[in-house]
């Protein structure tokens, strides 16, 4: 096996396990959301914990989004696998927006519709992540 063999292997770890993780997400969200009273405590705890979940979900939200609009700025046309992080970070700021909607409304919907968000989100672009870098390399030579 050569460097450059295990250098792709290890790229592609990554990914793969944000994609599992993804996964996860999505399977112990449609778990919970089958239990009444788990998903009730999630969604209307305490009033200073809901408050400190909407303040942490928002401040959260702030800084993917700012570290989404940096990546942007810095990536170029051709380095496909930053704009893909990117845009990742730009949708996981939505998911955790719709986290602190659903903990200041105490209803249950945004925070499944930020559930959704964050785990379709990061299944997708692993898989494209994992896509571009099988597609970047190429072998020298005949």
């Amino acid at each position: 096996m050569s460097a450059q063999d295990s250098s792709r292997g290890r790229a592609a770890l990554g990914p793969a396990v944000a994609l599992g993780l993804g996964f996860v997400a999505l399977v112990g969200g449609s778990l919970v959301g089958w239990n009444a009273g788990v998903l009730d405590a999630i969604v209307s705890p305490l009033p200073l914990i809901r408050a400190a979940l909407v303040g942490g979900s928002v401040a959260v939200g702030i800084v993917l989004l700012g570290r989404s609009l940096g990546r942007l700025a810095e990536a170029g046309r051709d380095d496909v696998p930053a704009l893909v992080r990117a845009v990742r970070l730009a949708f996981l700021a939505v998911a955790a927006f719709a986290a602190a909607a659903g903990w200041a409304l105490a209803h249950p919907l945004p925070l499944i519709v930020a559930a959704v968000i964050a785990g379709i989100d990061v299944i997708e672009t692993s898989f494209l992540l994992l896509v571009v870098g099988a597609g970047t390399h190429h072998e020298d030579g005949p």
